[in-house]
């Protein structure tokens, strides 16, 4: 079952979109992502957990939350 899991994570440089684009990269599961920078906007899908994402991604110590 796909899920789409929609984040608002605080990114203020390229180093923080990196961080978490490795984060997401590392996670069982992910078919397709992408991390924007201008938006602040992190959109994650695949065979996943929502509240696994958001803890992973928190992690990187960038505030994070669902977008709502």
């Amino acid at each position: 079952m796909t899920t789409e899991v929609t984040l608002r994570v605080a990114m203020t440089c390229g180093g923080c979109s990196g961080a978490v684009e490795r984060i997401i990269k590392k996670m069982e599961g992910v078919e397709d992502y992408s991390v924007s920078l201008e938006t602040q906007k992190v959109v994650v899908k695949g065979n996943l957990d929502p509240q696994a994402v958001l803890e992973a991604i928190s992690k990187t110590g960038k505030k994070t939350e669902f977008w709502q």
